[in-house]
């Protein structure tokens, strides 16, 4: 669960030696150097790690201000000059246990706040949180542990399922339906209508979006993300997948279980994406496409056909990663081709004795 706030840490500190035999690294240097949480190597100050996993990171060393640097065991004798290191083999695995010991989640209060307003039929499970000024329509199932933020609107027969986190501001429309273990960032809109709309003579009309949006268990979606309901059926979010801010699933798409997309990528309508597939940021897929599993997209990437199982795509429009490089390596070489072809005309021009030559 992401915090607008550095938490305080749950212990007063814990020793280097403390540190590597919780993450089964390896502890060199002074192990009884104090730690009291994890920063970047140019923001690190004397009682955090500072954080050391890609070589490109090698520029902040010299004036790193850390007492100790947690870092991959292919950079360690880059770190040696100081006092302390934890060396393990992949630092970005180790995060997740790392930063749960030294920034742990605030307490939770569970209860019902005085402002929130719960519609007939609403049922609430077991130490679950509703935020000021919430509105919970009829017929709403919330269950055990879930926190529902301020100013939250969950529209009648919406459900969220056990231990979900809805940060401020989320709307969920009537009937949309989300599994366990969510967490929906501030601004989240699911089950909205999708963009459908009959042309005419006069202005388009409007075809009513009568289908559900469904996210199922684990999911994460980032701030701002809107996900339309289906227009006749169901929009789903599989179990596992993770939406970074800015994106827009359209109606009827269908996710896989975990995808992952980046920031600002658009999916049209009734489009359906395998298991485990990625998309970086600013990517687009048409509408009624197939996309299979395993399948990753690169940035600003436009997919506008169907794409087999396990490719690897870029450009637009979006094609094999290395038919795409070749055909990038071919035009940036187009000036200089077309110089040395001008050359070549003038040339056989004078050849051919033709005039003004």
């Amino acid at each position: 669960m992401k915090h607008a706030d550095s938490p305080t840490p749950r212990v007063p500190f814990l020793t280097l030696a403390e540190v590597a035999e919780m993450i089964g690294g390896r502890a060199e240097g002074d192990p009884s150097i104090p730690v009291r949480g994890v920063a970047p190597l140019d923001q690190a100050g004397p009682e955090e790690l500072g954080f050391l996993a890609l070589r490109r990171y090698l520029k902040y060393l010299p004036a790193c201000q850390a007492g100790a640097v947690l870092v991959s065991e292919a950079l360690a004798t880059e770190a040696r000059s100081f006092p302390g290191r934890v060396v393990v083999k992949e630092p970005h695995g180790i995060l997740p246990a790392l930063l749960g010991c030294f920034y742990p989640p605030p307490p939770r209060e569970p209860g019902v706040h005085p402002t929130a307003v719960l519609g007939k039929g609403v049922k609430l499970g077991r130490e679950a949180v509703i935020g000021p000024y919430a509105v919970l329509e009829a017929g709403v199932v919330v269950g055990d542990r879930v926190d529902i933020g301020a100013h939250c609107v969950l529209g009648r027969g919406a459900s969220v399922g056990d231990d979900s986190v809805l940060h401020p501001h989320v709307v969920l429309y009537p009937g949309t339906k989300v599994g366990a273990r969510a967490i929906l960032h501030s601004g989240v809109r699911l089950g909205v209508d999708g963009f459908g709309f009959v042309p005419g003579p006069g202005e388009p009309r409007k075809v009513p979006q009568v289908g559900t949006c469904v996210v199922e268990d684990g999911v994460e979606i980032g701030g701002n993300c809107c996900i339309d309901r289906g227009s006749i059926g169901r929009t789903v979010v599989g179990q596992g997948s993770k939406l970074d801010n800015l994106v827009h699933l359209a109606h009827n798409v269908q996710i896989g279980k975990g995808v992952l997309i980046a920031a600002m990528v658009g999916v049209a309508g009734s489009t359906r994406i395998g298991d485990g597939t990625m998309f970086g940021g600013q990517a687009g897929v048409g509408g009624h496409l197939e996309v299979g599993e395993r399948v990753q997209v690169g940035a600003q990437a436009g997919v506008i056909r169907d794409v087999p199982p396990g490719e690897i795509l870029m450009g637009f429009p979006a094609r094999n990663h290395r038919e795409y490089f070749k055909a990038m390596g071919a035009l940036y070489r187009l000036p200089e081709t077309l110089r040395r072809l001008g050359e070549m005309d003038a040339r056989l021009k004078r050849l051919e004795g033709k005039p003004g030559t």
